[in-house]
C-alpha cells in the first residue's frame, strides 16, 4: 500500500540556531522546491531584523507569541443536513492551530509583494506580536464568522 503523506511530526528535529521544533516546521513551510538553506536564510535574517526592532525582547520569544497570537480557537466546517449545507461553529484541534497559524502567517508574507521575503517575514512577525497585521485580520474574520453562525452549532456532532 501507498503512503500519502510524510511522518514530518515524527521526523522534525530542532532547528540549529534555535533547537526549537516550531522554528523548524516554520522553516519547512517557508521552504520552496526543497532549498531548506534559503529559507533558514531568510528566517533567521527575519530574527534578526526583528532582534533590531525590539532589542530588548527575545527574537524567539517574539516568534513564538506572534503564532500563538494567530493561532485560531475556533472555525467553520460546512455540514450537510436535510438538503442544506450550515457554516457549523467547531473548536480547533491544537495541531490544526499551529498548521493555521503558520499558514496565514506566509500567506501575509507572500502576500506582501515587491520586498525581500525577510522583511516581510519581520514585519508580519512583528505585527502578529502586536496583535495587528493581515495574519490577525485572518484570525479576526474565521472569528467573526463562527460567531455569526453560533445559531447551527448544534448541527456540530
Amino acid at each position: 500500500m501507498v503512503k500519502k503523506f510524510t511522518a514530518s511530526r515524527k521526523q522534525l528535529k530542532p532547528d540549529t540556531r534555535f533547537n526549537n521544533l516550531l522554528v523548524s516546521k516554520f522553516v519547512n513551510c517557508l521552504m520552496y522546491d526543497g532549498k531548506k538553506s534559503v529559507a533558514s536564510g531568510a528566517f533567521y535574517r527575519a530574527m534578526e531584523i526583528v532582534q533590531k526592532q525590539l532589542p530588548n525582547e527575545d527574537p524567539l520569544n517574539v516568534f513564538v507569541t506572534a503564532v500563538d497570537n494567530v493561532k485560531p480557537a475556533i472555525e467553520v466546517r460546512s455540514k450537510r443536513v436535510g438538503g442544506a449545507t450550515y457554516q457549523v461553529p467547531t473548536p480547533v484541534s491544537s495541531r490544526r492551530q499551529q498548521a493555521l497559524s503558520i499558514r496565514w502567517l506566509l500567506e501575509a508574507v507572500r502576500g506582501r509583494k515587491g520586498r525581500p521575503v525577510d522583511k516581510s517575514l519581520a514585519e508580519e512577525l512583528l505585527a502578529a506580536f502586536r496583535r495587528e497585521g493581515a495574519a490577525m485580520n485572518k484570525r479576526e474574520n474565521v472569528h467573526r464568522m463562527a460567531d455569526a453562525n453560533k445559531a447551527f452549532s448544534h448541527f456540530a456532532w
